[in-house]
């Protein structure tokens, strides 16, 4: 008797793409599954993965498919080959290195805020030569260990629960917020950075609603060009698409996707997402959006998938390429509105200022960027040098358009600290929407109309 396909499965196949990143952890599982304590990944890694980290309560059981490589569990390293297991039990620092397909067992399933990123993998980002000594010292400081545990890490994290609990009156009263801004730079300094996939389609509806603002003072069948930098699995590429082509069905658009990750991009191109599962972490995906408009994306698939629209895809290519590589941006060309947002604060500052003003190059003249989710002095800086126009448009709506962000500050080095009208450049320093204005070298000498600005 054939199976019933409207119950869940008993088998389960390979995931069509894997990691992500080519460093580890983040690749796809299979399922979801019935047991809810348990979930599986399959993982490719042609270096390892990008950070040390301690597990609160998941044991992690890996199983060597193939290659070789090694895993540093507690400081002592073991060689490991094909058809050998590796147990990593909670509360132990670990890593591995190499390049390997694993399968990789987490009991229970993961959840928020079970691991602790407590160093970077040299095998995979190199030395720490992007800091300073003296940063390398204070950094080595704040993640010292006694017993196994950090005093740093347990003193932010009382402090986190304890911000939690204060009225938001209370955190913006001065010494208050002077404080939050105290345990932010601890974070910064502690944490070690490394790229996430956690998306939402609609992610920031006030951020959508200025661009759709910006591409309204198109003329009729103009030709509009959009980058979505960092596009990962796509979510946010076809918010945009979607946006624009919602509110102007007359314009030409070109949207072009752009990632670091190769297999990211061909997912996002496939345009195909669980309901249930994201499987690519515990973020819901489709959390943020309403029935008629996921019934206006969205084909329904047999079994438990959506899949993008045909019209909506149209236009959309996709590539793969490092929004901090000049080739990058020579290969798009200019570009009326870029999207760069939530992938910036995962830089070193130096790493993420170099990023910032490369992208920059993208914009043509009076063109529109739009970046959130970045350090706040580097896009401060960067916009001051190159005299970047901040929209005050929804600046206060964008700024609080993302719950997450403004959730994990003070206590993520990504969180976003609270707008504060009170400072002298408050305008500036929370837009995260800009219009760049022609410099001496673009400058055309007998220029067209210029648009206004959003």
């Amino acid at each position: 008797m054939p199976p019933d396909l409207n119950k869940k499965p008993y088998v389960y196949t390979l995931p069509t793409s894997v990691s992500f990143t080519g460093k580890g952890l983040l690749g796809y599982t299979f399922g979801p599954l019935k047991q809810d304590d348990l979930e599986i990944y399959y993982v490719e890694v042609e270096k390892g993965h990008d950070v040390f980290m301690v597990s609160k309560k998941i044991t992690r059981t890996y199983y060597i498919l193939e290659g070789n490589g090694y895993f540093t569990i507690d400081g002592c390293e073991y060689q490991v080959a094909p058809g050998m297991l590796v147990e990593v039990p909670p509360k132990v620092e670990y890593c591995y290195s190499g390049k390997m397909k694993l399968l990789a067992l987490s009991k229970p399933r993961w959840f928020s805020g079970n691991d602790t990123f407590t160093k970077w993998n040299p095998d995979v980002v190199g030395s720490e030569l992007a800091w300073t000594n003296d940063d390398a010292r204070l950094r080595r400081l704040l993640r010292l260990r006694f017993f196994g545990r950090s005093p740093v890490t347990a003193f932010r994290g009382v402090n986190q629960w304890l911000w939690g609990k204060i009225p938001s009156f209370v955190t913006r009263l001065g010494l208050v917020r002077a404080y939050g801004n105290f345990l932010h730079s601890l974070a910064r300094l502690q944490e070690a950075r490394g790229q996430a996939f956690s998306t939402f389609f609609l992610r920031n509806r006030p951020q959508l609603e200025l661009i759709r603002r910006v591409i309204d003072q198109k003329s009729k069948g103009e030709t509009v060009r959009v980058a979505v930098l960092a596009c990962s699995t796509g979510a946010e590429a076809y918010s945009v698409a979607w946006t624009i082509r919602s509110a102007r069905p007359d314009l030409r658009l070109i949207l072009s996707a752009v990632d670091i990750s190769k297999q990211a991009v061909e997912f996002a191109e496939r345009g195909i997402y669980s309901i249930n599962d994201s499987q690519l972490s515990p973020t819901e995906i489709f959390s943020r959006m309403r029935k008629d408009e996921v019934e206006s994306m969205f084909d329904k698939e047999e079994g438990e998938s959506l899949a993008v629209k045909s019209w909506l895809k149209q236009g959309i290519n996709w590539s793969v390429g490092d929004a901090a590589e000049p080739g990058t941006i020579e290969a798009l060309g200019p570009q009326d509105i870029v999207v760069a947002n939530n992938f910036i604060c995962h830089m070193d500052e130096r790493d993420a200022e170099r990023c910032l003003r490369n992208i920059a190059r993208l914009v043509r003249p009076y063109g529109h960027l739009f970046v959130s989710g970045v350090d706040l002095d580097v896009r401060t800086g960067v916009a001051r040098d190159l005299g970047w126009l901040p929209s005050e448009e929804l600046i206060d709506e964008i700024h609080e358009g993302d719950p997450c962000m403004r959730s994990y500050w003070p206590g993520h080095y990504a969180g976003l600290e609270p707008l504060d009208k009170k400072r002298s450049d408050w305008r500036i320093r929370y837009a995260a929407a800009f219009q760049l204005l022609p410099t001496p070298a673009t400058a055309s000498p007998s220029p067209e109309k210029e648009p206004a600005t959003a």
